[in-house]
């Protein structure tokens, strides 16, 4: 699965670290989640598109 969390989170300014507090998961989850190598549970997908007052679909994408 593909997403654009990386770009979202560099455009607003910030870093894996403070999205990682906000979302209340490590910084390391962020970061497998940008890379791809960890797909998200649905509740923080959704947690993620409200962040960034988005859609899950608009983030991420199912090839």
């Amino acid at each position: 699965m593909r997403n654009d969390l990386s770009v979202l989170r560099r455009t607003t300014g910030i870093s894996q670290r403070e999205l990682a507090e906000v979302l209340n998961v490590s910084r390391q989850t962020i970061n497998s989640i940008e890379t791809g190598r960890y797909a998200p549970s649905l509740p923080l997908a959704i947690a993620i598109a409200r962040h960034f007052h988005s859609t899950v679909e608009e983030i991420f994408h199912v090839d």
